[in-house]
């Protein structure tokens, strides 16, 4: 099987949306208090409750196109520390399941790979897309809403 890596937003992209970049849509990032536990994109860990955090909207995708999907997300108002630990299942990842689907190189939804799976077994399935030929990499998306979450990467 495929060795994989979780991937966060790029520091520099979270870093330039900390300092003034505006979102997907053109807006300024929303600044706020956390109220509860919140994903961190960047870091791939918790904003916990009480904690400043930047509200986005935000497109994983290099190039505007039919299959690059634009949705919500946060992110520590500070810097956090990129997420270093790999193949091991981010904290951020803590819902009791996830969609998890495969992309091509041109960035376009290969149909047929998504499918909500336990949050437990994320890491055979994004293993078992990312041997096939026609799979660059896997997101994981939420299982509800369908935001972004992270991507999944061959290592």
């Amino acid at each position: 099987m495929a060795r994989i890596t979780f991937t966060a937003m790029p520091a520099e992209e979270a870093e330039a949306y900390r300092n003034g970049k505006l979102d997907a849509y053109g807006q300024q990032p929303e600044s706020s208090i956390a109220s509860g536990s919140l994903p961190c994109r960047a870091c791939l860990g918790q904003i916990r409750d009480g904690e400043r955090v930047l509200l986005l909207a935000y497109r994983p995708f290099p190039d505007l196109q039919p299959f690059a999907e634009t949705g919500p997300i946060f992110i520590h108002a500070e810097a956090c520390a990129t997420y270093v630990a790999k193949e091991v299942l981010p904290p951020m990842l803590d819902s009791t399941d996830y969609i998890v689907r495969g992309y091509s190189a041109s960035n376009r939804i290969i149909y047929g790979t998504g499918a909500v799976t336990p949050t437990d077994a994320i890491r055979d399935r994004a293993k078992e897309l990312l041997i096939r030929d026609d799979v660059s990499y896997v997101h994981v998306r939420s299982a509800r809403n369908n935001c972004y979450q992270c991507r999944i990467d061959r290592v």
